[in-house]
């Protein structure tokens, strides 16, 4: 295919014509995962309805004929990273079971105590906790490469790290914050020298780099067909022959075995040795569909229309005084992590998802990268070919908007409110127009809602299960009645999260403790509209806040 067309492209993806709180889907979170075209749905479904049938054993024609297509989604995979032959190519959930298969077959069997394995401070955590665990069991210790002011691998710390001591590196071909395409060739190169193998992260590279293994010389890779516009649930390990031929099976039972019996087991040959139990069949066979769509416009190869949007996205960015990126310099990959000046990131995400923007926030699963940054969290914007300019430039429009709306041109709003009653809240986000209405008088109880005493804000009085640290201090005092009143304080950095706090208060500050245990929290949510608006950690976040309280006067 010569050139993009993205009006054609975007034509591909169902969801994309889809509205998101009374606005048009503006879909900026790529990195977590990737829409899928209509190909891949109908692939998906076509299997349940024409295919369906499990896979290798049996001598029916459905089962021949699924069998076949299974198949050839893993020749596909080998030719698509350009492996020797396809028992290379291990079908499990994800990457984050490719690695924990590596892990296990292979660490358990030939690591030992003082053995060293070598980690980099940006890897995703299911490239950190797997190796923690395994470590934990044989002894071995863990080594991290840090990173360079631009987020790539600090070469001399890779230089430093890697000895004769180590056994594995395990390292990310680009990480899921930073967006720098790091130097793996050197780090590979490195890792040889000693006699160390390597594994690579290549989760946010496989769908926008051409990977070449043998190239690379890798010893494994890893990736996920969700983050390429495949179905969920489907994942690849590659790793060299002789390598997986050495190791023992990571589970057991069904597909994997050759022979069984009481006096012992024999186990297949690659690569079903390492695909026990009836397989995500139908996400297989879609992937191959994901993979034609890659290879079709070329989406993996230097497409011209993708850097168009990384310069924009970046410049447009740059203008925005409040903004600053978490690494310096222009990124390879189409993702900008920043923090806006003044604001929290949960903040500017919600108020973004008012306007129909997708963006994500928090740590990204990569909450070392984000202790050696000094950082709690950041906002995280990933695009994908689908997205365009015009997107680009609403998101820029709709940013300095809400930096505007919190300033204090806004105070024209009551500054009691966070004293109001419950009934008093109904009232108001009744008259509230849609959920952008409702988003910003949770804002502005946020903004306005009084904070705690930092010597209060502490272990005692942290709130489990927030997905932003918060604080909740309460005490009861008996009154003449002998009846007990609950008075509350309550905190968060994210303004989001004491607005929701001011919520709960106006229902249970001030009141009896039969008045808060008798209290319907759940209808007064419903009746606030809040419910099915809340994404779920953020509406397990709540319900945490009440549980505690609920909990503390028990």
């Amino acid at each position: 295919m010569n050139s993009f067309d993205i009006n054609e492209f975007r034509q591909l993806f169902p969801i994309l014509s889809t509205s998101v709180n009374g606005k048009g889907l503006v879909y900026f979170d790529n990195g977590a995962t990737t829409h899928k075209p209509l190909s891949v749905i109908d692939a998906n479904s076509n299997y349940y309805q024409q295919l369906n049938s499990n896979v290798h054993r049996a001598a029916h024609s459905l089962s021949t004929t699924a069998t076949f297509e299974f198949e050839q989604s893993r020749e596909q995979v080998k030719c698509f990273i350009n492996a020797k032959e396809s028992a290379e190519i291990i079908w499990t959930k994800g990457a984050t079971e490719s690695i924990n298969l590596v892990a296990h077959a292979w660490g358990l069997a030939h690591l030992k105590q003082g053995d060293e394995i070598v980690l980099t401070s940006a890897e995703h955590h299911a490239n950190i906790v797997p190796w923690q665990i395994l470590a934990e069991k044989v002894g071995a210790v863990i080594k991290v490469i840090t990173l360079d002011v631009k987020g790539y691998f600090d070469q001399k710390c890779i230089e430093e790290c890697i000895t004769t001591k180590t056994k594995i590196v395990c390292f990310s071909h680009a990480s899921n914050v930073v967006g720098k395409i790091n130097p793996i060739d050197k780090v590979i190169k490195k890792a040889k020298s000693v006699g160390a193998l390597t594994l690579v992260d290549g989760a946010q590279v496989i769908a926008n780099t051409i990977v070449d293994v043998q190239a690379l010389d890798c010893d494994f890779y890893v990736f996920s067909a969700h983050k390429m516009y495949g179905p969920t649930g489907v994942g690849v390990l590659y790793g060299k022959k002789e390598l997986l031929n050495h190791m023992t099976p990571y589970q057991t039972g069904g597909e994997m075995i050759k022979k069984v019996s009481f006096s012992g087991t024999t186990f297949n040959k690659l690569p079903f040795k390492f695909e026990a139990g009836t397989p995500n069949i139908s996400g297989v066979v879609a992937f191959s569909k994901a993979l034609n769509l890659i290879e079709q416009h070329q989406l993996n190869n230097n497409l011209a229309y993708k850097q168009t949007l990384i310069d924009h996205c970046y410049h447009e960015l740059g203008n925005i005084d409040e903004v600053k990126f978490i690494v310096d310099g222009k990124p390879e990959l189409p993702i900008f992590s920043f923090v806006v000046n003044g604001e929290h990131h949960q903040d500017i995400a919600s108020a973004l998802d008012t306007y129909g923007i997708a963006v994500r926030s928090g740590h990204h699963c990569a909450m070392p990268l984000f202790e050696s940054l000094k950082l709690d969290g950041c906002i995280r914007l990933s695009l994908a070919p689908y997205n365009t300019i015009e997107e680009i430039d609403f998101f820029i429009r709709c940013l300095n908007s809400i930096l505007g709306k919190y300033s204090s041109a806004d105070d024209c709003l009551n500054s009691e409110l966070e004293h109001k009653e419950s009934n008093s809240l109904l009232a108001l986000f009744d008259s509230a127009q849609g959920w952008d209405g409702k988003h910003r008088e949770i804002m502005m109880l946020g903004k306005n809602f009084p904070r705690m005493s930092r010597e209060k804000r502490n272990e005692q009085t942290l709130v489990v299960g927030c997905e932003s640290d918060a604080w909740l201090d309460l005490s009861v005092s008996k009154l003449k009645t002998n009846e007990k009143v609950v008075q509350i304080s309550a905190d968060s950095d994210a303004k989001i999260i004491r607005g929701l706090m001011a919520i709960v208060l106006a229902a249970y500050n001030n009141k009896t403790v039969d008045q808060i245990l008798n209290f319907n929290i759940d209808e007064y949510f419903t009746k606030l509209g809040l419910k099915q608006h809340l994404s779920p950690s953020r509406g397990n976040g709540l319900l945490a806040i009440v549980d505690k309280i609920k909990a503390s006067i028990i």
